[in-house]
């Protein structure tokens, strides 16, 4: 149950064993989903149960990899299945796990950690068992956050854990400000940068304000509209020097917050008028356009593509509808609120972010798509593709696709030699 049991310590050697037989179908969240032929629900549920216990153990091993390769191996299973009774269970000896392998060990097993905590709540969803995760390693996450000598790593993974728990768990409005303001500290030190001559705050910086900037963001959208408007007239004007950043990712992270400050603005205030419109959409208007040489060209058509967005939600009150699909199911992203949630959320999902948005009560929750929809077994055997019916549709695909290509260069070689 949720209380720690006595594990035999395992030698290096052994240990190094033990988690490769353990890990080595976690590697992948896809192997959780293959293709095969049909076996006992059951006995695979307390199979993956019996291997989970396993990797829980090794969290407390000596060897640091051991620990990081079971905390990763947890990761993927609690990201690509729902295992809320398991979960519940055993939620205070994963969270000791959690705050000992922060506390105690180095970058790599920090950001494994800080990454297992975001996946625990999402697991057990805004519940009062969340909570009491949250109040145990809420203060250890910032304390790291504000930890000058941490790890930039370790620093940027409790960021964003401390932004996505909090989003979660908390019903509490001084904590939400506590928090806010524990990331702002963060992130407004980008603001200085600029006007910074001497190189203090170096470019290594920008990953943790990335990080704590979009974690301020998430939760800026649950915040009462009173202190919507204040921290609008607190950021609005600053954001701008943002847009500025060499690094391109901190760029579009500003880009973004700007967008989504623009939509709470009009939400709350119909006429809302923003002094500075003029120069800010002409700097937006030039990344949207941006032809420099010396970035490469990945990077440019990224640019291009979101600020492109940003400039007519600034411009335009507009935002490019996206739809999602999941299963059966469809969904669409409207509006940079929503944007903002789904894209932090995909970020520490990864490939089972459309899993979780089908089954997982607290996610369907957040994007108002109700209760789970049930199929039975026969409507899901009749909408699943077997692999090989897969490989013969991607054979077909790629053929068709190679004869187009080769048409065209075809064209081109006569356009060529006729000139």
């Amino acid at each position: 149950g949720g209380q720690p049991r006595n594990v035999q310590p395992f030698s290096d050697e052994d240990a190094s064993i033990e988690t490769m037989s353990h890990c080595s179908g976690f590697s992948d969240p896809a192997s959780f989903t293959e293709d095969g032929p049909e076996v006992d629900e059951e006995a695979t549920q307390e199979d993956l149960e019996y291997k989970l216990k396993g990797f829980i153990d090794l969290t407390l091993d000596k060897s640091a990899k051991t620990r990081q390769a079971a905390l990763e191996s947890l990761k993927s299973a609690f990201s690509s299945k729902i295992l809320y009774e398991f979960v519940m269970e055993r939620r205070m000896t994963l969270t000791d796990s959690i705050e000992r392998c922060i506390k105690k060990g180095k970058s790599d097993e920090q950001c494994a950690a800080a990454g297992l905590a975001c996946l625990l709540c999402v697991q057990m969803g805004s519940g009062i068992e969340s909570e009491e995760v949250f109040k145990t390693l809420g203060p250890l996450l910032k304390k790291i956050v504000c930890d000058g000598t941490a790890s930039i790593q370790a620093r940027q993974a409790c960021a964003t854990c401390l932004g996505i728990c909090c989003f979660i768990v908390t019903d509490d409005i001084t904590e939400l400000y506590s928090t806010m303001e524990c990331l702002e500290n963060i992130f407004t030190k980008a603001y200085q940068r600029d006007r910074d001559t001497n190189g203090v705050s170096s470019t290594h910086n920008t990953v943790l304000h990335i990080s704590a900037l979009l974690a301020w963001t998430l939760l800026l959208t649950i915040c009462p509209m009173n202190e919507v408007k204040k921290k609008i007239e607190m950021h609005l004007h600053k954001l701008p020097s943002l847009l500025s950043c060499d690094d391109l990712n901190m760029r579009i992270a500003a880009g973004e917050t700007l967008a989504l400050l623009f939509e709470l603005a009009r939400e709350t205030d119909a006429d809302f008028f923003y002094e500075d419109m003029e120069l800010l959409t002409e700097k937006l208007r030039a990344l949207a356009t941006d032809g420099n040489k010396h970035r490469a060209k990945v990077d440019k058509r990224k640019q291009r593509s979101v600020f492109r967005d940003v400039l007519r939600a600034v411009e335009e009150r507009d935002f490019p509808t996206e739809m999602v699909k999941f299963g059966p199911e469809r969904m669409y992203i409207d509006c940079w609120v929503k944007k903002q949630t789904y894209d932090t959320f995909k970020e520490i999902l990864g490939s089972g972010m459309q899993y979780h948005l089908q089954s997982n009560d607290f996610l369907r929750n957040v994007f108002e798509l109700g209760p789970p929809v049930m199929l039975d077994a026969a409507t899901l055997k009749t909408m699943k593709i077997s692999r090989f019916e897969r490989h013969l549709y991607n054979s077909a695909a790629f053929k068709a696709r190679t004869k187009a290509r080769s048409k065209c260069r075809d064209k081109r070689a006569d356009v060529g030699e006729f000139f």
